[in-house]
């Protein structure tokens, strides 16, 4: 059976995306460590140190609202729901909206209170509320993270006020950690909050974060400071469909911790933007010989997009055998869709079987010779 074979792909790879496209651009950040990722590929377009380990301050707080959002999804926590401060998460001070021992706050109020001035006071009695105690929570944030295959980040606290040598992540681990949290859409009615207040507005609140309120499209999503960590930021904005994650860790100044990060920002939007990776027509089904079913059904093995240079329309070429032999498999893969810019291949995705295809047994074979001779 002849079988067209594209000798550039990677089969160990759902895509294969233009090396070239991807080339670390020639941007000045100042920071030590930084990284702008997009959030629906995951790509990465720029790099600085981004797996040096270090104390991200209340960037941590990323973690702390994920477990929040998800266990709010999960119908175990309600925004209603009614949290009492305990007299440990009242002592802590940094950032904070002073909770008095005993003081009753909705879980709304609280994870506004986190996610707009990065309140460790509510941090904690979110952890507590949820787990018991900080340390059981912590430990929901570790195995959280081994989950994302955050392989150099551990957490000792659940707030980031406190650097015992334990608790330290990368900018590419909080990349992903961003990425995770901002697909709970939920979190932006908090993190684009620019100025709210608590306690029936005898309490104001004004964001951490200011490229919520002068950078367009900003949706979030958290800043860190302390003098070990100095001026950390993960970075989101979205436009046109398309939204871009930047993290800058260790600044020197909050000044220039947000110049980086509108820098990156703003390259990921004039530069890059998502193609479908699919022009929308239904695949064919591939004729089988010798199977049970006369026809395979065909499926695409790859995301929906890719990140790719901005200019000229996307052209789709599909390649695939004139025919499978049975027995198929589901994912056995028949052919290939390619993605061209301005013709330049951008992507090159499997097409595979979307089902099973036995092949038919001895009898079937007499019967389909038997057809055959008869001219039937």
């Amino acid at each position: 059976m002849k079988r067209i074979v594209c000798c550039i792909l990677i089969l160990t790879l759902p895509v294969l995306l233009s090396a070239g496209a991807y080339a670390a651009p020639a941007l000045t950040i100042a920071a030590p460590s930084a990284i702008l990722m997009e959030k629906e590929t995951g790509e990465v377009l720029y790099e600085k140190n981004a797996d040096e380990p270090g104390f991200p301050a209340s960037v941590t707080k990323i973690m702390t609202m994920l477990l929040i959002l998800e266990a709010m999804e999960k119908g175990a926590l309600s925004p209603d729901d009614t949290v009492v401060a305990s007299a440990r998460a009242a002592s802590f001070g940094g950032s904070c909206v002073y909770l008095e021992a005993g003081e009753r706050m909705s879980v709304h109020d609280m994870l506004k209170c986190i996610a707009v001035v990065s309140a460790n006071d509510c941090a904690v009695a979110m952890a507590e509320h949820l787990s018991g105690s900080e340390e059981a929570f912590v430990k929901k944030m570790n195995e959280r993270a081994k989950e994302l295959g955050l392989t150099r980040t551990h957490f000792s606290n659940c707030t980031g006020l406190f650097d015992d040598g334990e608790h330290y992540t990368t900018a590419r681990d909080v990349a992903i950690l961003s990425r995770e949290l901002i697909r709970h859409e939920a979190v932006k009615a908090y993190t684009t909050i620019w100025m709210d207040s608590i306690r029936g507005g005898s309490f104001e609140l004004a964001n951490t974060n200011k490229l919520v309120y002068w950078y367009p499209g900003c949706t979030g999503l958290k800043t860190g400071y302390t003098s070990t960590a100095r001026y950390c930021l993960s970075a989101t904005a979205e436009r046109g469909g398309v939204e871009y994650i930047a993290v800058v860790m260790h600044g020197e100044s909050a000044d220039s911790r947000n110049r980086d990060a509108e820098t990156l920002l703003s390259y990921g939007f004039a530069n890059y933007r998502l193609i479908p990776l699919t022009d929308g027509k239904a695949l064919p089904s591939l004729p089988v010989e010798l199977g049970k079913k006369k026809l395979v059904p065909l499926t695409l093995d790859g995301p929906a997009y890719c990140l790719a240079p901005k200019g000229g329309e996307p052209s789709y070429t599909l390649s695939l055998s004139p025919s499978a032999a049975a027995p198929v498999q589901n994912g056995q893969r028949l052919g290939s869709l390619s993605v061209t810019v301005g013709g330049e291949q951008i992507a090159e995705i499997p097409v595979c079987a979307a089902e099973d295809v036995d092949r038919v047994g001895f009898g079937g074979l007499f019967s389909k010779l038997a057809l055959s001779l008869l001219g039937v």
